[in-house]
């Protein structure tokens, strides 16, 4: 399966004291030609001041829902344990309708600890957080398909992580999309056990988009050989300066010639 190059950006909900700034960033990032706005589903910033200015995933995306017109969007990636996830996917929904179905479902298994502690989740273990993830995007599919009125579209469903025995799987199995925190060699490593995973399931592996952060134009025509084809530049506030993803964008359209 071809696919075309594209190039998102993560418009990381911290470090700006004025929601204008992020509203601002995403008109930029969208100006600049960008396939994809995605932020992050986390309580607290990730860098910089621990306790700076921060803002929440979902809330967020239907306010880009509707401020945009072209470009896809979504969490790069969900906290699968921090909403129940039959409201997750009446979330998504709503979303996907004021968007004009252009809502991508990004989930994981979540890993700072920080946001369990301080909103009053159980941690538990990588092995639990995988195993509610799984029960999750069970719940999640089932909801989807029950909801009225229905998505505007099948969503797709974009899972980040790399752990080989679970998450893999269950990107051979829900997957549309699979992020993967990976250099090129691991990549490749980990596309094969993803293919695995997929014969064992039933699932074509060509169907699965290979979604990367961006490695830089010195390299990243290696990731496409190696099947990547989504770049995401990740940006935070309060500046939001998009000169990278601006370069990534440059870089996509000559690739694409």
């Amino acid at each position: 399966m071809s696919r075309p190059v594209r190039i998102g950006v993560q418009l990381q909900p911290q470090h700006a004291p004025d929601y204008g700034l992020i509203r601002d960033a995403v008109r930029r990032a969208e100006d600049a030609g960008v396939d994809i706005v995605f932020n992050w589903d986390h309580f607290y910033p990730l860098y910089g001041d621990p306790e700076g200015a921060h803002f929440e995933c979902w809330t967020m995306l239907a306010a880009v829902a509707e401020q945009t017109e072209r470009v896809e969007l979504g969490a790069l990636v969900t906290g699968g344990g921090y909403r129940n996830p039959d409201l997750l996917a009446d979330m998504a929904r709503t979303v996907d309708h004021i968007s004009g179905g252009r809502l991508i479902l990004g989930i994981g298994a979540g890993w700072f600890q920080k946001d369990y502690d301080q909103y009053g989740y159980q941690f538990g273990t990588a092995g639990s957080r995988l195993d509610l993830l799984k029960d999750y995007l069970a719940r999640i599919t089932d909801r989807l398909a029950k909801l009225n009125p229905r998505p505007v579209r099948d969503i797709p469903i974009l899972i980040g992580g790399g752990g080989e025995k679970k998450t893999l799987r269950l990107a051979a199995q829900y997957a549309d999309i699979w992020h993967s925190f990976a250099d090129l060699e691991v990549l490749r490593r980990k596309s094969g056990i993803l293919a695995e995973h997929c014969a064992a399931v039933g699932t074509d592996p060509d169907t699965i988009e290979r979604s990367v952060d961006w490695p830089g134009a010195d390299t990243a025509a290696e990731f496409v050989a190696a099947g990547a084809t989504l770049f995401t530049v990740g940006v935070g506030g309060p500046d939001y300066n998009l000169d990278g993803v601006k370069q990534a964008i440059a870089w996509r359209d000559r690739f694409s010639e």
